[in-house]
């Protein structure tokens, strides 16, 4: 097999995305990920980090790269969650990326990374090939900027499509029962 074969396997399971170290990992040296860089075959999208030419783009793509690009420990967060699954009608201007070391430098174009120190491992799952914050976690988050209505909606949708369970759904309820008091006592 072709080392442009053995990538293009990788860049398929990741929405046409492949890094250095997943190509190093299928035996690809990095020397070699640069020369069909500059064949053409891969187009740079960030440090260590290439879309695979021959592999068609998806509605996931810019997510993949961009959570690629903040490194291997990153994981999709708050609205950028809610809107892979069509939650809350929220649409956000930006892929919002959390991580549990600090990063420096600066965040690639469009994308907020959030330093997320504490994060636990039960809040994290992986959606679509990619590392993410649970939808639970992500309503959650989502509690003090959505609306009543349109976040009650949210965990109704959610619980329908098996997202979140009963229980998670009943905690959701409760913390947006708890910030509708907030706003009436502010009032």
């Amino acid at each position: 097999m072709t080392y442009r074969r053995d990538l293009w396997e990788v860049a398929a399971e990741h929405h046409g995305i492949v890094t250095t170290r997943q190509a190093d990992d299928a035996g690809v040296p990095a020397v070699e990920v640069r020369k069909l860089a500059a064949r053409g075959a891969l187009e740079r999208v960030g440090y260590g980090v290439y879309r695979h030419v021959g592999v068609p783009t998806d509605t996931r793509t810019e997510l993949a790269a961009k959570l690629a690009e903040a490194g291997e420990d990153a994981f999709l967060e708050g609205d950028t969650v809610l809107a892979m699954f069509d939650l809350a009608l929220v649409n956000p201007a930006q892929i919002y990326i959390g991580t549990p070391r600090r990063r420096r430098g600066k965040a690639p174009r469009h994308t907020v990374i959030t330093y997320r120190p504490n994060m636990r491992d039960d809040d994290l799952a992986v959606y679509d090939g990619m590392r993410c914050v649970t939808v639970r976690r992500a309503l959650l988050d989502a509690v003090p900027h959505l609306i009543g209505e349109r976040a009650l909606d949210a965990v109704a949708d959610a619980q329908r499509r098996e997202l979140i369970d009963e229980v998670e759904a009943t905690e959701i309820i409760g913390a947006i029962a708890g910030r509708n008091r907030q706003l009436v006592l502010a009032s």
